[in-house]
């Protein structure tokens, strides 16, 4: 398509809370773009109240539910020249938010793709957590369901970098507390509550102190912040540890041989080392289990 004159797409940052933080040019690009696309049309009007400005262009939803339909739609507009601007309830659409198929559509129709930077809930709360942010990964929402968020949370257990999850304020003790299953409950976190708005607050500690804090009941938009795993050399491991890794591992999906190898990679062991571990693990299990028949 090289030579053809398109529109463009303008992916734009929204505040997270404070109305002040939004960017100078969001302004600017809510008054001339052709098509505003909005997760919510009604909040978009609170914000263009807010900022004292009026939209000239055609404004439609594009959320969740009608994003797979309405992307062709947006396309065929940008393919004609249009500048579309996309914008979610808050911070930078993609991100958790809808935004990705419209934006894969676009790059693959060869059609500019930019953007107005803006407040993230993601780096926001990476800052303000006090854990190392040299190196993070954004895990976005857990899975609602109890079995399927633990197996995603093993998926993750000896991640090094810091980790980053969002949550709902009504499931933040549930998963804190299947975090603490699977890290540990000294694990160090942050849980930060309602990001640069008045009642803004972060609560740090292990995550099993913080299971505790939340069970009584928490409200607001939630971020949560984990430290990553430790890094651990051979003399902090015990027998108990390595056993617990592989089986960790193993819950996750990994097969046993694959799970050793890993494990020992990460503790700087020799493979045959876990191995042996896990095996005497098995048979106290098992010599346990005879014993307790024996008695029955």
């Amino acid at each position: 398509m090289t030579g053809t004159v398109t529109g463009t797409l303008v992916l734009a940052g929204t505040p997270i809370g404070d109305v002040a933080d939004a960017p100078p040019r969001l302004a600017a690009e809510l008054e001339t773009a052709d098509i505003v696309a909005a997760e919510d049309t009604r909040r978009l009007r609170r914000l263009t109240q807010a900022l004292g400005v009026h939209t000239t262009g055609r404004v439609v939803s594009y959320f969740e539910g009608n994003e797979s339909a309405r992307t062709p739609e947006l396309v065929e507009a940008l393919a004609g020249g249009a500048r579309v601007l996309l914008v979610t309830d808050a911070g930078m659409p993609s991100v958790s938010d809808p935004g990705y198929r419209l934006v894969a559509a676009a790059v693959e129709r060869d059609i500019k793709v930019t953007a107005v930077p803006g407040p993230s809930a993601v780096l926001t709360a990476l800052a303000l957590s006090g854990l190392p942010v040299d190196r993070f990964c954004f895990e976005g929402f857990l899975p609602r369901k109890a079995g399927e968020r633990l197996s995603r949370l093993r998926e993750v257990a000896g991640e090094r970098r810091t980790l980053v999850y969002f949550e709902a304020p009504h499931r933040l003790d549930d998963t804190l507390a299947a975090m603490a299953e699977v890290f540990g409950e000294e694990r160090r976190a942050a849980v930060c509550r309602e990001l640069t708005k008045t009642y803004e607050e972060v609560r740090r500690g292990g995550v099993g102190e913080l299971a505790a804090w939340a069970a009584e009941g928490v409200r607001g938009e939630i971020t949560i912040v984990v430290e990553g795993a430790p890094e651990t050399g051979p003399a902090d491991l015990d027998a108990a540890e390595l056993v617990r890794r592989v089986r960790v591992r193993e819950e996750a999906g990994e097969r046993r041989k694959e799970a050793i190898a890993a494990v020992a990679a990460d503790a700087g062991l020799p493979k045959r080392e876990v191995f042996d571990a896990v095996v005497a693990a098995k048979n106290a299990s098992a010599e346990g289990s005879a014993a307790g028949k024996g008695l029955s």
